[in-house]
């Protein structure tokens, strides 16, 4: 049929985004570990801020998001008049796509890079080029490699999902020092609560020392995944090229409010780091052996390779079979031979060692 509405020239080519299983057999209850949510629930402050709003659910949200913006500038020592929240990081990336991607721009992420990226950027007419990583890592000698006249944004998640590895702040320096001047680097930095790495940087730094630099971040892995808040920090120029397309109320008012007590809740993030690092560094060390890889990890997941393929769909059945749901990376990230586990709570994470050391391969 030719006579009906047509999307854009290669909108039906975007692969969708896929997200982890959350359900397990029938009757089976299921432990979600492969969304890589918070494996301590919400702070109760922020739960407390959310259910006061639904006394006021016929009021349209503050437009800006001000009383999140000024937690945020609060905590984290900012600017607020240069951040912008959106409905998840991802509508962020989403309006810096549309902002400064047109027809035939490309943009550049490393191999193993969120998996958003390709969408946003096909979305808004662009190209995707992908650099080679190094051991599942980006390098970036290979992102600087793969720019080009046509490029307008590189996008690094950092620690990056899948893998959970991540650049030093010397070497994102270094990325940001040998790109041209109008190429935007995008430093997503959603998983930033739970690294412990001493040479990691959140960005803050490059965003407030030069032009072309946007740090994006999320509540989603602290506990306010149904909430769907992510915020950027940015030059005030981009931050009003942004504020010109962002839809007008594009934030709920109980995800600001819930954001804006979880920002201020530092002891919350504390603890959920500190519980992270202590059951992501545990597992690790249980399930790395000369059957299975565990590749280092700074999120609050680990993605664990197997030998072959088939070992990891093996493994993946096994976990199911007792309600652990995983999430399986290789149709999404093309790593046939991983599974990306998430920290969740100790019974799980003592299950899923349990059951992977004592598996049995054909």
């Amino acid at each position: 049929m030719t006579d009906r509405p047509k999307p854009q020239p290669g909108i039906l080519n975007i692969a969708p985004y896929v997200p982890g299983r959350s359900q397990a057999a029938a009757g089976q209850k299921a432990i979600k570990l492969s969304s890589n949510e918070s494996p301590l629930g919400a702070s109760p402050r922020a739960i407390e801020a959310y259910k006061a709003v639904g006394e006021h659910l016929e009021i349209y949200p503050e437009g800006t998001s001000a009383v999140l913006r000024e937690a945020l500038a609060a905590v984290h020592g900012l600017d607020g008049a240069r951040i912008v929240c959106g409905n998840g990081s991802d509508d962020l990336l989403h309006l810096l796509a549309q902002c400064y991607i047109g027809d035939g721009d490309e943009a550049v992420m490393s191999q193993y890079g969120f998996s958003v990226y390709p969408i946003v950027t096909e979305a808004a007419g662009g190209r995707l080029v992908m650099a080679p990583e190094s051991d599942f890592t980006a390098s970036v000698d290979a992102l600087l490699a793969a720019v080009s006249a046509r490029t307008k944004i590189m996008f690094l998640a950092n620690p990056n999902n899948p893998t959970g590895t991540y650049l030093s702040a010397r070497e994102v320096k270094r990325l940001q020092a040998g790109l041209p001047p109008d190429v935007l680097l995008v430093l997503d930095s959603a998983y930033a609560e739970y690294v412990t790495a001493s040479d990691y940087s959140v960005g803050v730094d490059l965003v407030e020392g030069c032009d072309n630099v946007v740090m994006v971040r999320t509540f989603s892995k602290m506990g306010l995944a149904a909430a769907r808040i992510g915020w950027l920090y940015g030059p005030a120029h981009v931050v009003d090229a942004l504020n010109r397309i962002r839809g007008p109320f594009n934030v709920n008012l109980g995800g600001q409010m819930a954001a804006a007590a979880a920002a201020r809740d530092t002891a919350f993030t504390d603890r959920l780091a500190r519980y992270n690092a202590q059951w992501r560094d545990w597992l690790s060390a249980q399930l790395s052996s000369n059957r299975m890889r565990v590749v280092p990890s700074q999120a609050n997941f680990i993605m664990v390779l197997f030998a072959e393929p088939t070992h990891a769909e093996t493994a993946f059945e096994a976990l199911l079979a007792k309600g652990l749901i995983v999430r399986q990376i290789g149709s999404s990230y093309g790593i046939a031979n991983g599974l990306r586990i998430s920290i969740g709570p100790e019974a799980a994470m003592r299950a899923v060692a349990d059951i992977l050391k004592n598996m049995v391969f054909d």
